[in-house]
């Protein structure tokens, strides 16, 4: 079916969700109903009025962002790369905030929801890598240091903990509050990046999701998009999602062998 659909559509644009990193260890937040797994994450008004909220989202960080920051890319984020690399795939957009996609060697790449290993400051604007703040709050917070915790999806962890102890970092510019530079819930995607994602679109014949439940809005409009415009969709996916009424095609299976089966009959077809 995949073969078939970008052998047809071979200028398509891939959205990728929390089920393409699993394979990677990285834990997605909702189950195959679309339900969520665990407690929803941090809100970003929260994050932003909430010296507490920001605590416990740095301690808890602590324990869960090595998992995220040492993941590899699984053998789906390579076979997307060599999709893209073999003409197959125009735009590839994920909801991911890991960048597994640009370690596997994709280059037409969209963050949608931003980078996890990136720090911003919400008031000068100064940036810095996720290891530099993650270093310093290990200095400053040798008690949190060794704890442990089960990883949770985004660099979380399942922790409990007296956070009230935990020495938040801030920036070392002008003293402003740090925040990871992904959009949080509650938060809204930078106008200009849906745009872009928006033309991409329409200069596209095809999309196809893989790996995501799209109940999150970000993420959904494009395929209610994409059947605005009368384009095919095809969703690779285990479980429901919230685009399976407007799926002209919707293919339940593993995702890992799928797409190796899918770029290695293609690679042969074409040379």
């Amino acid at each position: 079916m995949l073969q078939h659909f970008l052998e047809q559509y071979p200028d398509t644009l891939v959205l990728t969700g929390a089920g393409m990193s699993t394979g990677s260890g990285i834990p997605d937040y909702r189950d195959q109903n679309g339900n969520w797994k665990r407690k929803q994450p941090v809100q970003h008004q929260d994050f932003m009025r909430s010296h507490a909220v920001r605590q416990r989202y740095w301690a808890r960080s602590l324990v869960g962002w090595p998992v995220m920051q040492t993941a590899q890319p699984n053998d789906a984020h390579y076979r997307l790369a060599e999709l893209e690399h073999m003409g197959f795939i125009k735009q590839l957009v994920t909801q991911n905030v890991d960048r597994l996609h640009q370690k596997a060697g994709s280059h037409a790449t969209i963050d949608l929801h931003g980078r996890a290993d990136e720090v911003i400051c919400m008031q000068c604007g100064a940036r810095e890598l996720r290891a530099v703040t993650h270093a310093r709050c290990a200095a400053a917070n040798p008690a949190f240091a060794d704890l442990n915790a089960h990883a949770a999806p985004d660099g979380d962890a399942d922790l409990d903990a007296d956070f009230e102890k935990f020495d938040v970092p801030d920036c070392p510019t002008c003293g402003g509050i740090l925040k990871p530079d992904v959009v949080f819930f509650g938060d809204n995607v930078p106008r200009e990046r849906v745009d872009s994602i928006f033309s991409a679109l329409k200069a596209s014949s095809a999309l196809m999701v893989i790996g995501s439940s799209l109940m999150v809005y970000s993420g959904f409009r494009f395929a209610r998009e994409a059947h605005l415009q009368d384009k095919p969709l095809l969703i690779l996916t285990q479980g429901k999602t919230r685009a399976d009424e407007l799926a002209t095609y919707k293919v339940e299976a593993e995702i890992i062998h799928t797409l190796a089966r899918t770029a290695q009959a293609l690679a042969s077809a074409k040379f």
